[in-house]
């Protein structure tokens, strides 16, 4: 009876165990084409709220005046104010009524005026005034001339270009053209998402969310470069007989940074999530609004761009290298070889004590005899003979050495004398 020994297994490792391992092994690249549906899909509905509802510039970019009413003690419509305003001279007017713990208000705002501070921006207010019932005193008047609109425009795109030029630049250098060129993709696949969800939702563009852009735009190369740069390390070693393509690296790769990458989005979404749906709607702090909107929107933008559009469209277009796609070629050639059969010894004595060499089953033995002795049957007999003569005559052997060995085993005297010396 054999005593077999079990060795303890470790108990499988959950998906989500994996994932804080590090050690999970998601195909991103292998499904780019799902990804790049999804970004088409949503680029596509945020084309087109730009292209339907149109940005809301503020008057920082347009030029104008902007009239925030509070303290309003009768009832009005946003219509009646719109009389007032255009009685003054001003036509155009965006009108939206507000509500808040000082009671009902309005947010006027008008094309550029003639004069800053003159006669025309004094009618309105006394209209405003008229309608609503507020204290003069309790109006706030902004104007900005359409020249200064002109110039934070042209400021703000400026701003942009040169960012990316010197993203392009950095990463060129740093690293290769091509991963310069998959960075540049992903930040303005970023930009023209966070810019769409602005026209969808309607949100004023002021200076505070240009400068919220940009700074988005910072974060979402962070974890570009943190997923480019260990991509470099780990497909540096690549050669022409490596039994991996440049993609399954990159995936790898990918994979390896992944939690660092959502736990570092996570903890910066957490704040400014709470900065937009606690400060800005709840406790009412709308100048924080734009801001925290932008923010918000572009991480979790950069987050999802830095996984599903840099790395695949970085190895599109690596394996359009040479040297890639050859080794990418090797590899399908490989694995599409069939493998040999493996042989498996059968179970039996070794000839010689050596472990290679091994007896087939008995009944290959058996067959292996009948086949051998298929011959005569007095072949056979002859045989049978001389193998028991030849036992014989061992035998006959065996005898005479037992014989001599009593001979030699016998008591003195019975035997052989020994001869006595003469005496002289």
């Amino acid at each position: 009876m054999t005593a077999t020994s079990t060795t303890p297994t470790e108990p499988a490792q959950g998906g989500v165990r994996r994932f804080l391992a590090r050690s999970s092994n998601y195909d991103f690249v292998g499904r780019s084409r799902t990804w790049l549906w999804v970004s088409l899909g949503i680029l596509g509905v945020c084309l087109l709220g730009i292209l339907v509802r149109q940005l809301n510039f503020g008057i920082d970019f347009t030029g104008g005046a902007a009239y925030v009413v509070s303290g309003a003690t009768n009832d009005f419509t946003a219509d009646e104010l719109r009389a007032a305003v255009e009685e003054a001279g001003v036509s155009d007017s965006v009108v939206q009524i507000t509500e808040d713990e000082g009671g009902r208000g309005a947010r006027i705002s008008t094309p550029a005026l003639e004069e800053i501070g003159g006669a025309q921006q004094d009618a309105v207010v006394a209209g405003i005034v008229g309608v609503t019932g507020a204290p003069e005193d309790s109006i706030e008047v902004t104007a900005v001339g359409p020249r200064w609109g002109e110039q934070i425009s042209r400021q703000a795109l400026r701003g942009l270009l040169v960012f990316l030029v010197l993203v392009v630049l950095y990463i060129s250098l740093r690293f290769e053209w091509r991963m310069a060129l998959a960075a540049l993709v992903t930040l303005l696949h970023d930009v023209l998402i966070t810019i769409g969800v602005y026209a969808i939702v309607g949100f004023e563009v002021t200076p505070a969310s240009v400068i919220a852009l940009l700074t988005i735009l910072g974060y979402s190369l962070y974890d570009t470069v943190v997923v480019f740069d260990r991509v470099r390390e780990n497909t540096a070693g690549l050669t022409s007989v490596s039994t991996q393509t440049y993609g399954e690296v990159a995936n790898a790769s990918l994979n390896q940074v992944l939690v660092r990458s959502l736990s570092t989005s996570m903890t910066a979404l957490l704040p400014v999530g709470a900065l937009l749906f606690i400060g800005a709607n709840l406790l009412g702090g709308e100048t924080l609004r734009d801001l925290a909107l932008a923010l918000f929107v572009g991480m979790g933008v950069g987050t999802y761009s830095s996984i599903f559009v840099a790395t695949p469209f970085l190895v599109f277009l690596k394996e359009r290298e040479p040297r890639y796609a050859e080794l990418r070629e090797r590899v399908d050639v490989r694995r599409r070889e069939p493998r040999p059969a493996a042989v498996r010894p059968t179970a039996g004595k070794t000839v010689g004590g050596k472990p290679g060499d091994v007896r087939g089953s008995s009944a290959d033995v058996g067959e292996s005899t009948a086949t051998t002795g298929s011959g005569s049957p007095e072949q056979g007999t002859a045989k049978s003979g001389t193998a028991k003569s030849g036992t014989a005559k061992s035998g006959a052997t065996r005898s005479g050495a037992n014989k001599s060995g009593a001979n030699k085993s016998s008591p003195p005297g019975r035997g052989r004398q020994p001869a006595r010396r003469k005496r002289r």
